[in-house]
């Protein structure tokens, strides 16, 4: 997920007794209509085995049954039918998240119909789109389920704490049990699931000894690895147990950064370090979780080598270490890359979204754009080679089909 900070306007609590002020995300969520594509069957041929030998048997011989040829294994994979279905318009628009008014049901609606978008996310403070099944209108108005997004982190950063009430921070947490955690997680994630929401840009799984406040500070759950992993795994479990699909960010590690990458562009230490702390995290959770039901969130930072000129969000060499190293298969999503300046500060929502999906992110998030489309011409004008298993990877991150082994 992207990392938080307060909207225009919202302002810090004061009372030291009270915790640290939250963090509104901004917009996108992921609506979706059902696309229904037939399974395929595999056919079964069978053929009866005739004796070399042209004598017939004798006749007190008993009849060996034929054997027939083994039955070919269907194909686990029921993406690539689904994907095969979608225009190539299409296709390019599933890779996109925006953002959408939280106070404008409305023009949510419009937005999806018009541009078929893969997802949607939902920042803010306003509730109307949470609120009275405004959502399901949403995905009426799809003809591909949506992906609906929110940050529902606790402390700081959550989403429906005026309607459904707090969730305590990453830090907070982490002084109760796992499994306490965990029965927290499935009772939000049943929450966010009757408001609409599927998809939940948590937990952060970021390594980190910042101050409360700081830019990841008490979202993170410990400095140490070994506990972000017990209490990340903990709360992932649990949304996914309520139907939530979780999102693990900010890859390779927010937590030891050098700023704000909401205001700017900022670093982190080395990969060499990044690998003692920060990456420990994804190589424990990454191995053990069904990552057909989990994806991770890149973030926007500066990692001494591995990025060069551009952050980690636009750099290749990123994607191929979260592939390769890690393994990891899933669906991977870009940190916001309309909002936050060490993005918007040197290039375009279109821009940035073309250079991200060419360095290996399956989902662009861009928060504040009014109109998808300049995006969707962008990207699809490029033409990208791997798109059609991009698609794959978020059909089958919103339940619509399985990709098989």
């Amino acid at each position: 997920m992207r990392i938080e900070s307060f909207p225009p306007g919202e302002t810090a609590r004061t009372d030291p007794d009270r915790p640290a002020p939250r963090r509104r995300r901004r917009m996108v969520s992921v609506l979706t209509t059902g696309l229904v594509v037939g399974a395929l069957v595999a056919g079964v041929s069978g053929g009866i085995g005739l004796s070399s030998h042209s004598d017939p048997a004798p006749a007190d011989a008993a009849a060996a049954p034929a054997s027939a040829p083994a039955a070919p294994s269907p194909d686990p994979n029921t993406c690539t039918p689904l994907v095969a279905a979608m225009s190539p318009r299409d296709r390019v628009a599933q890779r996109l998240m925006i953002g959408v008014d939280p106070a404008d049901p409305a023009a949510a609606v419009a937005t999806v119909r018009d541009s078929h978008v893969g997802g949607i996310f939902i920042g803010g403070n306003p509730t109307a789109l949470l609120q009275n099944d405004a959502l399901a209108a949403v995905q009426q108005a799809s003809r591909t389920k949506v992906a609906v997004a929110v940050d529902d982190e606790g402390g700081r950063v959550q989403r429906i704490d005026a309607l459904d009430g707090d969730l305590p921070s990453a830090r907070q947490m982490a002084q109760r049990t796992p499994e306490q955690v965990r029965a927290l997680g499935e009772e939000r994630g049943r929450q966010l699931l009757a408001r609409g929401v599927t998809w939940n840009l948590a937990p952060t799984v970021d390594v980190s000894d910042q101050p409360r406040t700081d830019v990841i500070g008490d979202r993170s759950f410990s400095n140490d690895p070994a506990v972000v992993t017990r209490y990340a795994r903990a709360w992932e479990e649990g949304q996914r147990a309520a139907g939530v699909y979780g999102v693990l960010k900010h890859f390779p590690g927010h937590g030891h950064s050098s700023g704000d990458s909401h205001q700017g562009r900022v670093s982190v230490p080395p990969l060499d370090q990044l690998r003692q702390d920060d990456l420990k995290p994804y190589a424990d959770l990454l191995g053990s979780l069904d990552q057909e039901h989990v994806g991770v969130m890149v973030g926007h930072l500066d990692v001494p080598g591995l990025t060069g000129s551009l952050p980690s969000s636009l750099t290749p060499a990123v994607y191929q270490l979260l592939r390769g190293e890690f393994g990891f298969d899933g669906m991977v999503m870009t940190d916001d890359l309309g909002a936050m300046k060490a993005i918007s500060g040197s290039f375009t929502p279109a821009q940035a979204s073309l250079a991200a999906l060419q360095a290996g992110a399956d989902m662009a998030l861009v928060s504040n754009v009014e109109r998808p489309g300049p995006i969707l011409d962008a990207v699809e004008q490029a033409g990208l080679p791997d798109t059609d298993q991009a698609v794959e990877r978020i059909l089958a991150a919103k339940g619509l089909c399985t990709r098989g082994s």
